[in-house]
């Protein structure tokens, strides 16, 4: 019968409406006076049926004007409720005046009964038919748990209560004193109890909403819930939710930040802006992971230009887009210009840096994959080395103040051709830094980014959700790792750091051996790990052997006897250099090697140069195998009586 009405027309609904409450209304009146006079059998006179005629149809115009009959009973408010209160409220004011006016018998408590019962038959048949209707939907939900009791978690259960996917079951609370308290109806435990409350409501999912200035150890508070084997989900930021860049029921995983537990590197925000507010400001690889978070932080400091300069036209549009939408949001005023190019083209470098009169470089452009450097080892030399001096020589021409170039703990002793390749870029900067004085340039050194395009992050986690297995190299192998808002951030503090020739590096704390967070990651998507010992387990991990280049352990991010800086977590690397005369014909040497596709000769030159290259393979470039399939099998190359393995 319920359904039957909610499929009516609305006009129909509205007429049902107005009759039920009209007869609610008479009733209430008939109760009050019969209640008042201890009647149960009273009748009316004709004035008092007269005053309770008028009384109703002014009470349903009342009704009708604060829009009662608009409201949708599936989702009705509390605002609804008020509009209850207020039209019944008048109602007995009507019922006083009329009496007053027909000189009928209205006895001074019957307005005060009549309101009281008319609020509870109105207000209390919409309360109940939305009890009814919501029930099986109630309990079609799926019962969540949401950590944090905070204004973040209730607003977050509000929103949740008016959805069809998830059901506020209980809240987590790390204040003891809240226990066995309740939030619109849903009970709060402490956090000690977390297990056995989340049991006894039948929760399937746990969904973190913490404020963003709380206290909570994120890394403690996982390390709690990761033996539940419920999934772990977080909600955004208020700062996004006030941006307009998600809502409060955006349930997504968790962040890559709380799988790195780890404080979080703070710059300190005048230096940065000291170098950045008002200034023309250029970013190379502005599409890339690390490229356009950085252009994200900048854009926030309000320089007066910012310059993508980007050869991928996707990666561009999509920047340039979101910068653009973050200015209007933020009333920034910044002028952004997307433009297409390479930085091996000196010329457009130049004339770009030029024709918008840049006064500082992030060049963030460069390959970064290992494997695939290792496989394109000329395209990797040509982009990474030639790509950073053609940009730094436009910089000087340009009259660019400063120039931060984005490096690798890839490069401290590499063993790859990626790591070689930015080791030497840093050596191209160091010797322009000597050369000339006008142009700053410093360098900037950071391990693993967690979330960057080809990071094991969403890797894992796309593994995971087709079911596994999880793919790690080694069981063995460990790594630092860094968000990408903390490369960002201590990128853009260099910046405002550096005097000339510096490497900067940033103490990162302990190692994370990736075995171990990938389990992590299972744990916290609700899942099992699949062992001989637990064959039931949900996903695999399988070993696959490192790949061209890797290595099992990461060095130190920082050489021996590193020197301080006035930032307590940014250090400066001790590190050999060349003078720029012998840099130079190293480089015009590297540059006649890649142009007669020369892989052997552009090796050994990476090896004679004072990067530390040691391979740890063969030459791995899949054209040059191609064109010399008889050397393609070996796992030995020898260079010049030398041997690389």
């Amino acid at each position: 019968m319920i359904k039957r009405f909610f499929n009516l027309p609305r006009i129909q609904k509205r007429l049902i409406s107005v009759a039920s409450d009209s007869f609610f209304l008479f009733f209430a009146l008939w109760a009050a006076f019969a209640l008042r006079l201890e009647e149960p059998s009273w009748l009316p006179a004709h004035d008092q049926l007269a005053v309770s005629a008028l009384t109703v149809v002014f009470t349903i115009v009342i009704f009708v004007k604060l829009g009662l009959y608009r409201a949708v009973i599936r989702y009705l408010s509390d605002r609804a409720f008020l509009t209850i209160i207020y039209g019944v409220a008048a109602s007995s004011v009507i019922l006083i005046v009329l009496g007053y006016l027909f000189q009928a018998f209205v006895p001074r408590s019957v307005p005060i009964i009549y309101g009281a019962l008319a609020f509870i038959f109105v207000g209390g048949t919409r309360l109940g038919i939305r009890m009814l209707v919501n029930r099986p939907l109630h309990k079609s939900r799926e019962p969540v748990a949401i950590v944090g009791a905070g204004e973040t978690g209730r607003q977050l259960a509000t929103a949740l209560s008016q959805g069809a996917e998830f059901r506020p079951a209980v809240f987590v609370t790390f204040d003891r004193a809240a226990h066995k308290s309740l939030i619109n109806g849903v009970p709060v435990v402490s956090i000690e109890r977390v297990e056995k409350s989340l049991i006894k409501h039948g929760v399937k999912r746990i969904l973190l909403a913490l404020e963003p200035d709380t206290d909570v150890d994120r890394k403690a508070l996982l390390r709690l819930l990761e033996p539940l084997a419920i999934p772990v989900q977080t909600v955004p930021s208020m700062s996004e939710i006030m941006a307009g860049q998600a809502r409060i029921n955006d349930i997504r995983d968790l962040e890559i930040e709380d799988l790195l537990g780890r404080d979080p590197v703070r710059p300190d925000n005048a230096i940065v802006a000291s170098s950045l507010f008002d200034k023309v400001v250029m970013v190379t690889g502005a599409g890339g992971s690390i490229g356009s978070e950085l252009c994200r932080q900048i854009v926030l400091h309000r320089p007066s230009q910012l310059v993508l300069f980007e050869q991928s036209e996707y990666s561009l549009y999509a920047i340039e887009r979101e910068l653009q939408s973050i200015n209007r949001a933020e009333n920034l005023g910044v002028e952004i210009y997307p433009l297409l190019g390479s930085v091996a083209h000196r010329r457009r470098c130049e004339t770009v840096m030029k024709t918008f009169g840049v006064q500082t470089v992030y060049h963030a452009a460069a390959y970064k994959h290992v494997p695939l450097v290792e496989h394109n080892v000329l395209e990797g030399i040509q982009n990474n080395v030639f790509g950073t001096w053609h940009a730094a020589e436009a910089a000087i021409a340009a009259g660019v103040e400063r120039f931060v170039l984005i490096s690798t703990d890839k490069a401290v002793r590499p063993t790859n051709v990626m790591g070689a390749s930015k080791r030497l870029a840093e050596l191209i900067l160091q010797a322009l830094a000597q050369r000339q004085q006008s142009s700053r340039f410093c360098m900037v050194r950071f391990g693993n980014v967690l979330g960057s395009s080809g990071s094991v992050v969403p890797l894992f986690r796309d593994q995971i959700k087709e079911g596994g297995p999880v793919t790690v190299t080694h069981p063995e192998i460990i790594r630092y790792f860094m968000t990408i808002p903390e490369a960002s951030q201590l990128v853009l503090q260099a910046g405002g750091m550096g005097e000339g020739g510096e490497v900067f590096v940033l103490d990162m704390g302990e190692p994370v051996r990736i075995a171990d967070l990938a389990r992590k990651m299972i744990h916290l998507m609700g899942l099992s790990e699949k062992t001989d010992e637990t064959p039931d387990g949900d996903i695999e991990i399988t070993y696959t052997g490192l790949r061209p280049g890797e290595k099992l352990f990461e060095e130190l991010l920082i050489g021996d006897d590193p020197l301080g800086t006035m930032h307590p977590r940014i250090m400066m690397a001790r590190e050999a250099s060349m003078p720029w005369s012998e840099l130079e014909t190293l480089l015009e040497n590297l540059k006649t090697a890649s142009q007669a596709f020369d892989c052997f000769r552009a090796i050994e030159l990476l090896r004679e140069a004072p990067t530390g290259y040691a391979p740890t393979g063969g030459v791995a470039d899949l054209v040059w195998f191609r064109k010399n399939p008889a050397l393609s099998g070996s796992d030995k190359i020898h260079l010049q009586g030398q041997t690389i393995k």
